[in-house]
């Protein structure tokens, strides 16, 4: 069972954040037809390498777009916008992640699309919004990471400003965020037989992102600082520690977990210390918390910890993305996908989180591009 099985969604779309959100909404089984710009050939993101698929597609657009469709419409000339209004008619959501400006004058918001269909939902997400001064802005994910304050807030403290390190991590947020907008909307206009617009934008997205120490800032006037060991800004010990062959986190957020630790551990001294008696002291004293479990942690390989600790307070080990990826647990966990491409029979894919009814949700790689014109249009 695909939950969206018979929702039909128009997107005008590109590159990572409206792709990945609308990717979601495929897997579980909405038709989404994904318009490209014939003019330039589809969507950029087909050309991007190092791994090409062919001429037309690559693993780096694939990541975004599994269980799409495509059309090729060139939205300028009156034969484009004939047909996007064709499609417009058959659909119930419009998706665009275009310049704040663009909508608008592309008659792709819901005061054009409503005189054709009243109940059409239009989704708009732009890189600082459609109502302000930097509606014409061009923006990409890394420009909201640093003007947002999350940069400030990633990596050591005597290094630089950090971005984040998985990539698209602001596009990812932000494509989710417009789709539990779209998806409260659809509920709306079926309900009521009335759209409306819906917008967010990269940098309101990446700004909701700093969560508490935005508001820590907002009513006390506190800026919390970059971490050493990427320790929680409040409670400790909760920050990454060495094992005697790499590295393991460990989240002590309650005294509960903290004293699981500690009898885990059984070092006398640690726990007669009086500078780590309750968590306002151990903050205080995070240095010399830290040198005594450093001891401690080292003493025995990742292994071990995860053995002794795992199931017993919050642990995990600290991995290069290659030996994530290669961990047993994905395939235990049926996370890693095979699929057939026309280029290449093995394409390994990152499964979609979601499950249904405990399965995982199916995936095909998207067409090229305008190869469903014939069909849809």
């Amino acid at each position: 069972m695909k939950p969206l099985n018979g929702v039909r969604i128009v997107s005008v779309e590109q590159f990572g954040a409206a792709p990945y959100g609308s990717m979601f909404l495929a897997d579980l089984g909405a038709e989404v037809i994904k318009v490209e710009n014939a003019a330039i050939g589809g969507d950029p993101a087909r050309k991007t390498g190092p791994y090409l698929l062919g001429d037309t597609d690559s693993e780096y657009f694939q990541t975004w777009n599994m269980n799409k469709k495509s059309v090729t419409l060139d939205l300028r000339t009156p034969e484009g916008k004939a047909s996007l209004e064709k499609l417009v008619m058959s659909a119930e959501v419009v998706l665009n992640n275009l310049r704040g400006d663009l909508p608008a004058k592309m008659g792709l918001d819901y005061a054009a699309l409503s005189k054709l269909k009243p109940a059409i939902v239009c989704v708009h997400l732009s890189a600082y919004g459609r109502d302000n001064e930097r509606a014409s802005w061009p923006g990409y994910d890394y420009l909201m990471q640093a003007e947002a304050g999350l940069m400030h807030l990633t990596g050591e403290p005597d290094g630089p400003p950090t971005r984040i390190g998985a990539p698209s991590m602001i596009d990812h947020t932000t494509g989710l965020t417009a789709m539990v907008g779209l998806l409260s909307a659809l509920i709306q206009a079926r309900a009521t037989g009335k759209g409306c617009d819906v917008d967010t934008c990269l940098f309101d997205a990446a700004l909701h992102q700093l969560g508490y120490a935005a508001i820590w800032y907002l009513n006390e006037g506190y800026t919390p600082e970059r971490q050493t060991r990427s320790a929680h800004f409040s409670v400790a010990p909760v920050q990454t520690f060495p094992s005697a062959d790499g590295w393991i986190f460990v989240m002590c957020l309650t005294d509960k977990f903290w004293n699981a630790l500690l009898g885990v551990l059984n070092q006398p001294a640690i726990t007669a210390d009086a500078r780590f008696a309750n968590q306002k002291s151990r903050l205080e004293n995070r240095d010399a918390l830290t040198k005594a479990l450093d001891a401690e942690f080292q003493k025995h390989p990742t292994t071990h910890w995860l053995k002794v600790l795992g199931g017993v307070l919050p642990i995990a080990p600290v991995y290069e993305l290659s030996t994530a990826l290669d961990s047993p647990f994905l395939r235990a966990t049926d996370m890693i996908k095979t699929v057939p491409h026309p280029a290449r029979a093995d394409l390994r894919v990152l499964a979609n989180p979601i499950k249904i009814n405990g399965k995982r949700l199916s995936q095909e790689v998207c067409s090229a591009p305008g190869a469903d014109n014939a069909a849809i249009l």
